[in-house]
């Protein structure tokens, strides 16, 4: 079977599905940007920058929609420890925005805990940037 499609149909493909895994949506952008490098081998550096956008606004989406939420005191033990944690460390944290599970979790509770957007997006970048490039190299494009 042959699932060959156009550089441009495979970019727009992998901004969405890396868009839409950053959010509560369950997703694999992993493997879309495997299939659009593979496919379309010139296009490394483009997807590699195109999956960290998208992975990234759709974390920062998430950081937007928690920071609406109103702001309360966590009055569970293990939550508000967990809550000092991210206020006392704070952006850096993001790097781990990438993991499955706890991922989105950081990131809506940095927006909840109205942390710098600034940094919380610049941070969630670099470790989102540092996994899809593990992923290029793992595919052996880089």
């Amino acid at each position: 079977m042959d699932f060959s499609f156009s550089a441009e149909a495979g970019l727009a493909g992998l901004f969405l599905a890396s868009f839409l895994s950053a959010t509560l949506l369950p997703g694999g952008s992993e493997v879309v940007l495997i299939a659009v490098v593979h496919q379309h081998p010139d296009q490394v550096i483009a997807a590699f920058l195109l999956a960290t956008l998208g992975n990234t606004l759709g974390g920062m989406t998430t950081y937007g929609m928690a920071r609406l939420l109103p702001e309360k005191v966590a009055t569970d033990g293990t939550a508000s420890k967990r809550l000092n944690a991210l206020r006392r460390h704070g952006a850096p944290l993001l790097l781990l925005a990438w993991a499955p599970i706890i991922g989105d979790a950081l990131c809506a509770a940095a927006g909840w805990l109205r942390l710098p957007p600034a940094a919380c997006t610049l941070w969630m970048a670099a470790g989102k940037a540092t996994r899809y490039a593990v992923v290029v190299a793992g595919a052996g494009m880089i």
